[in-house]
């Protein structure tokens, strides 16, 4: 079975583990503050907190922004919950913006026109959680200018983006949010096993951010409130979590950092070979009814976290099980945050985002990795063609 994903690890990343066992602090030690000051270099960013998962990092995000209750966070339903749920932890209501069908993002011209409605019903949000969905920036600075204007936080939920740029910096700098978070899951850009990161330029936020995934609690001299204790002495400031991220995950994280520029141009490289293999095959099998590929006007930024083909929605089960029965590990990404039974259950109903809607339906992931061979790689194209041969003929539709 070929995966859709997979962590890519070197004899380099098991000896600075390795390291970290035999040498130093498991947790709370050197190699954390070093792994933050690496993605600070690497984004552009002036300040970073590292924690335990992307999930943990949004949770921070929204609690550092002051989101809460009587609050409402919006953001894409073409995500994972996690993206929606972040708010919700916080007590505060969801709702989502639709998406370009051509990008797959949120989409800034729906947003522009659910802001002015929100504002004459004074029902704006507290802060908006940007999604950059499979790897490509969303159009930042429209976004921004449309958010500025209505004094509304952003939060780029950057999971899929390290390594990607937009107007030539990298994803996670903040120029244009308040607040970015990444993830280090196994299949994304680099991996800590689990782990994930607060990126931000502002020193306020970055005090919470730590406060809030370090248990609420300081050592530091200058955030302490007035004491005549001694140098062992600390203070809870807030109610905060254990969401520390570990040495031995910054240790696997600095290794992965310093390799991170030529996994990003091994994933542009095996999408530009997908990309330019389903347009011969769409030209000489007469696929271009039944086969959409992913925007290309932005694919030399794009970290290409995922490669994602869109088939007829009645054709996609079948497509699917084909793959799989070909021995191809094919994923779909996302099903809408709102048709979950737990959004349903607060009162979205499906039919109300059809853009994030229709894509689900016709997705299917194809592997990407570091690591994926040539071979492997023509496997999985000729699979889908196969699949798709198949899936035509089945559903009737035989003009090709």
């Amino acid at each position: 079975m070929i995966p859709y994903g997979k962590h890519n690890i070197n004899a380099q990343d098991i000896a600075s583990v390795v390291d970290v066992l035999e040498n130093k602090f498991l947790t709370q030690g050197e190699l954390v503050p070093q792994f933050e000051e690496a993605l600070c270099e690497y984004t552009g960013a002036r300040y970073c907190v590292a924690v335990n998962s992307g999930t943990s990092g949004l949770h921070v995000a929204c609690l550092a922004l002051g989101v809460g209750e009587g609050d409402t966070v919006w953001t894409s339903p073409n995500s994972f919950a996690a993206s929606a749920n972040c708010a919700r932890y916080c007590g505060a209501d969801v709702d989502f913006v639709d998406i370009d069908p051509s990008t797959r993002n949120l989409c800034p011209q729906r947003l522009a026109a659910k802001l002015q409605y929100a504002a004459t019903k004074k029902r704006l949000p507290k802060a908006i959680v940007v999604v950059h969905f499979a790897g490509l920036s969303c159009d930042m600075k429209k976004i921004h200018d449309l958010c500025q204007a209505y004094g509304i936080a952003i939060i780029e939920d950057a999971a899929h983006g390290l390594g990607g740029r937009y107007q030539n910096k990298a994803i996670g700098s903040c120029e244009y949010a308040d607040i970015a978070v990444l993830s280090f899951h196994p299949v994304k850009s680099i991996t800590t096993a689990e782990g994930g990161a607060v990126l931000t330029n502002s020193q306020a936020l970055a005090k919470q951010a730590e406060l809030y995934a370090k248990h609420g609690i300081t050592r530091r001299p200058e955030w302490l409130q007035p004491h005549e204790q001694g140098a062992w002495y600390y203070q809870q400031l807030c109610l905060g979590y254990n969401y520390r991220l570990s040495d031995l995950q910054a240790a696997l994280g600095l290794s992965q950092l310093t390799r991170i520029d030529s996994f990003i141009q091994e994933r542009r490289r095996l999408a530009a070979r997908y990309t330019d293999s389903f347009t011969r095959s769409s030209a000489t099998q007469n696929f271009n009814q039944y086969l959409k590929l992913p925007t290309q006007s932005q694919a030399q930024d794009s970290a290409w976290h995922l490669y994602m083909v869109e088939v007829p929605i009645n054709m996609r089960a079948l497509v699917f099980e084909q793959m799989k029965s070909q021995g191809i590990g094919v994923n779909v990404h996302y099903i809408p945050i709102h048709w979950h039974p737990y959004y349903q259950a607060l009162g979205f109903t499906k039919g109300a985002f059809a853009h994030a809607e229709h894509f689900y339906q016709g997705a299917i992931t194809l592997p990407l990795y570091v690591g994926l061979s040539d071979k492997e790689q023509d496997e999985v194209i000729s699979a889908l063609e196969t699949a798709l041969l198949v899936a035509i003929q089945e559903t009737g539709d035989e003009e090709s």
